[in-house]
């Protein structure tokens, strides 16, 4: 059985993590307010602009473009895996990189061209047997255009290179600071995809520059916007997640410090006991003697 010293020992460190997981919470706090708001911000320019792709796509009818292009067969596929640099977030980036994990295994090692964003995921890759061929970091405050900018124009290099024949997004998509899903996207080659609603109304239009111009102009653009939401979405999913974790860790932290409470006052009471039971003890041996 535990003494006293030690108990109060163990109330002490407990008392400590308890102070430093709730700072750490109200961290997290601040910055998943941030990261909400710009994710929130973003969305309905990346909804706008897909339908805009969907409705040129189809205006347009038989459209080329290499960025169109998909190829007959998937020799190489290129995989951006986005994870944080940083534990104490809950299962975050174990279910990131377990949803990776799934995905490149139905290819063999020398056919995955890894992108990694986040230490974690970079670490676990390579010990699987997956080393990045390039690594990326991102600060604290959030991604901004820049970052997604450099990954966006190095995925496509590697996709018109023909150095990848695919290339995907594996991120964790924001629903809330409890859900977080992990989520495979394919970036290139761009999907053509179709508004909201299912369909696009098929009018006449009338394309001022041509609607190869617009593509040639937009597609760059929309899959830059692809990259940069991924970034937004996997950035709001870390802090959502550390702050749920931490809050957690503030409740053990407290449910931990009542229970060696308690066992403290029965230890100190069992002390007590057992002083005065010696002490009746004593007083009855020298009666005896008498």
């Amino acid at each position: 059985m535990a003494t006293l010293r030690q108990i109060r020992q163990r109330i002490r460190v407990a008392r400590n993590i308890q102070q430093i997981t709730r700072a750490m919470k109200m961290i997290a706090a601040a910055r998943l307010k941030r990261a909400q708001d710009r994710v929130l911000a973003a969305r309905p320019y990346a909804e706008k602009m897909q339908i805009l792709i969907g409705t040129l796509a189809l205006a347009s009818g038989s459209i080329e473009h290499p960025l169109l292009q998909s190829r007959e067969q998937v020799r190489r596929v290129g995989v951006l895996l986005i994870t944080a640099d940083r534990g104490l977030c809950g299962s975050y980036n174990t279910n990131v990189i377990r949803r990776c994990l799934d995905f490149v295994q139905q290819y063999d090692s020398e056919q995955v061209r890894l992108l990694t964003v986040g230490k974690r995921g970079m670490q676990f890759m390579q010990r699987r047997g997956y080393p990045a061929v390039q690594h990326f970091s991102i600060p604290l405050s959030g991604p901004t255009v820049a970052h997604a900018q450099e990954i966006a124009g190095i995925a496509q290099q590697m996709f018109l290179s023909e150095e990848v024949d695919e290339f995907y997004l594996v991120f964790s998509r924001f629903r809330s600071a409890l859900v977080q899903i992990p989520t495979v996207q394919r970036l290139l080659p761009v999907e053509q995809v179709e508004a909201e609603n299912g369909h696009v109304e098929h009018l006449d239009f009338i394309f001022e520059p041509s609607s190869e111009e617009l593509l040639r102009r937009l597609l760059p653009r929309y899959v830059l916007n692809l990259v940069y939401q991924a970034l937004l979405e996997a950035t709001a999913s870390e802090h959502g997640a550390r702050m749920t974790a931490m809050s957690a860790a503030t409740d053990n932290a407290g449910k931990m410090i009542s229970t060696l409470t308690l066992n403290l006052n029965r230890a100190r009471q069992a002390a007590i006991t057992k002083e005065i039971l010696e002490v009746v003890s004593g007083a009855e041996a020298l009666k005896e003697n008498e």
